[in-house]
């Protein structure tokens, strides 16, 4: 039975989004979109209502900055959750600074903590 929960991931390449994608899919039975742009994610919030976001470090068709992404996504948005995608502390802290959810990185992608992170935003027990 699919799952009411709806994610947005925004920014990952073709390599990393579909393997994203199956962990949420398997773990959690939601549905994801992508978006590829700031833009595109602004568009996408508005019309839908995400559970979360998921913001990849650097967007990879452009190479902006996720953390400009998180800062436009939560004044558009205050109550939407965010999390940063990347394996830099500091990039997490500063999303954090943002009003984000700690997140994760891509090299953790398949460990338990990650989807403890995940679960305990999509208020999973």
């Amino acid at each position: 039975m699919p799952s009411s929960k709806r994610i947005l991931d925004v920014g990952q390449c073709g390599f990393d989004g579909p393997r994203i994608g199956q962990l949420l899919t398997t773990e959690f039975n939601c549905t994801v979109d992508r978006a590829h742009s700031l833009k595109e994610a602004l568009t996408l919030a508005a019309s839908k209502a995400y559970d979360l976001v998921l913001v990849n470090r650097l967007l990879a068709r452009d190479d902006s900055r996720g953390l400009d992404v998180i800062a436009a996504l939560r004044v558009a948005h205050p109550r939407l959750q965010v999390m940063l995608v990347s394996n830099y502390e500091e990039a997490q802290e500063e999303a954090v600074k943002l009003g984000a959810l700690k997140g994760f990185g891509k090299s953790d992608l398949d460990s338990e903590a990650t989807v403890e992170l995940l679960r305990s935003a999509l208020g999973h027990s």
